[in-house]
């Protein structure tokens, strides 16, 4: 096919050879099936801002770093400049994502380079050598429900003991390859321990999981997965082979509103006796 312009750049510096054809095109970039030599990659082009639906909310960016506080001062102004530099920040983001979680043994593609506004990475391929389907276009028996289920949702805990939530998590966004279903499009991944709507993050991915699995598997539809890894997380228990069970322990304890009044009177009090003095 025609080399579109996006990839012009990476024909130009030897990075691809050839272009196959288009795979696919989503809400934040279009991929095709590239050559690389000997080796078929994929090579996702993302969307300038203005095309894409997929909106950068605030809770997005939350924690994310820059490089400096001019670049930091121009992101926050809107400038020209500063809306390059968020683009940047948000195709870095998968790409270190990508790197961080394939060295912590989450199932995620292989990347190779970022230029230009193009990922270059491995292509996910199924058992007879082509382009993987996505979850939601391959059918599933309630056992094979269960074991995508099970895996992925380990897949969950190994991100978040690599510090990251994928924060948009679905049936849209697995591949199901040779070797089972591995995860895709992590620009909107989140740091764990700098963003406060980590855990609404998590609890919507892993209920992501459970919606849609449990449409085969009715049994998955009362689990609390992503409660009892959030709770492993900040008690600094969980690890990637964490035996879960779905349930959490709720504590149906009846606060005692008087004693914590009382108790905050009491530091008033304190802290007044304290100036005085």
């Amino acid at each position: 096919m025609k080399t579109p312009k996006r990839l012009a750049a990476l024909v130009e510096e030897g990075l691809i050879t050839e272009v196959i054809s288009q795979l696919m095109s989503g809400k934040e970039a279009t991929v095709y099936v590239v050559r690389n030599g000997e080796k078929i990659c994929c090579a996702k082009v993302y969307k300038e801002a203005t095309q894409r639906s997929f909106k950068k909310s605030a809770s997005y960016q939350e924690g994310r770093k820059v490089k400096n506080s001019r670049q930091a001062r121009a992101m926050e102004k809107g400038s020209r400049y500063g809306r390059k530099m968020q683009e940047e920040v948000w195709q870095n983001a998968e790409v270190d994502a990508l790197y961080k979680l394939a060295s912590a043994g989450v199932r995620v593609p292989q990347p190779h380079i970022c230029f230009e506004g193009v990922l270059l990475m491995d292509l996910v391929v199924d058992a007879d050598g082509n382009p993987a389907p996505r979850l939601n276009d391959v059918e599933l028996s309630e056992e094979l429900a269960l074991e995508y289920h099970t895996l992925l949702v380990n897949q969950v805990v190994r991100m978040l003991c690599a510090g990251i939530v994928h924060g948009d998590l679905s049936e849209y966004n697995i591949l199901v390859g040779e070797e089972g279903p591995v995860i895709i499009d992590l620009p909107q991944a989140i740091d764990a321990a700098g963003n406060s709507c980590a855990f609404d993050m998590l609890e919507r991915d892993v209920n992501n999981l459970k919606t849609y699995f449990g449409a085969f598997a009715p049994r998955l539809k009362d689990t609390q997965f992503g409660k009892e890894i959030w709770a492993l997380y900040e008690s600094g228990l969980l690890t990637p082979e964490q035996a879960l069970t779905g349930h959490v322990e709720l504590d149906e304890h009846i606060a005692d509103v008087d004693a914590v009044l009382l108790q905050v009177e009491l530091a008033i009090e304190e802290e007044v006796m304290r100036r005085m003095g």
